[in-house]
């Protein structure tokens, strides 16, 4: 199912400017079990990511010399406007690319050495869904990471920050043939060619998802849309720093 929106009609930006995005805020340490947490609101979007470590690996990391990290995704029944079935029994394609995404993104931003033999698991919940999820999610969840390695280092465990690169990520789209950041479901809607954009603070790039939608774009197209989104990655992701 795609995500419901309660932005304004016809994706006004309700007064953003095409290369602004959304107010964002995140605060960290939101849960009393998890090793490390935040919650993170885009806009309207909002995610609850948290961090559990687990004291063993999956198969293929046994007798490594360094720990693993998976990451898991799933949008609450009501983060829609109309309830959806929860996904913990459903074969969504959507799900686990989305899935894929975040894992992958997480094990490129963290030294995984310190943590051999263990498993640190990602769960992104969406509480609220207006475009943007899985941007979000690695905002969230890159927060979350933060906050469960200054527990350790403050707890004695660690003695450096294992975070090798600051990730951030942003949606970037066509809409009415002009590039727009930070996309509401209303725009994302109509967007002809959309991507979503996971970068480093220093504009290194780690993944891009996406293209066109309908009509091709041509290569000038797509690199004014991939440089739009490395500089709003750096943009949200400073923010998340400067509130953590």
């Amino acid at each position: 199912m795609t995500e419901s929106t309660s932005a304004s009609p016809g994706g006004s930006r309700q007064g953003r400017a095409a290369l602004e995005c959304r107010p964002l805020t995140a605060l960290r340490g939101v849960s009393r079990h998890a090793e490390g947490s935040a919650r993170l609101r885009l806009g309207h979007t909002e995610v609850l990511a948290t961090v559990t470590i687990e004291q063993r690996v999956p198969a293929h990391m046994r007798g490594q010399k360094e720990g693993w990290l998976m990451a898991e995704y799933s949008m609450l029944p009501r983060s829609t406007q109309d309830r959806m079935q929860r996904e913990r029994n459903l074969q969504n394609g959507r799900r686990h690319e989305i899935q894929r995404l975040l894992g992958r993104s997480f094990r490129s931003a963290l030294d995984l050495k310190p943590f051999r033999n263990q498993t640190l698991i990602i769960d992104c919940d969406v509480l609220e869904a207006d475009g943007g999820t899985r941007v979000a999610c690695v905002l969230a969840g890159y927060a979350a990471l933060h906050d469960l390695c200054g527990r350790l280092i403050q707890g004695g465990t660690l003695r450096y920050s294992p975070i090798l690169h600051p990730i951030g990520a942003v949606s970037v789209g066509l809409v009415g043939g002009e590039v727009r950041l930070d996309l509401d479901y209303s725009e994302d809607a109509q967007a002809s060619a959309d991507l979503n954009v996971v970068a480093t603070l220093d504009g290194r790039i780690l993944e891009v998802q996406g293209g066109a939608e309908g009509q091709p774009i041509d290569p000038e197209t797509y690199m004014a849309l991939l440089r739009a989104g490395v500089t709003g990655a750096g943009q949200l992701l400073a923010e998340v720093q400067r509130q953590l």
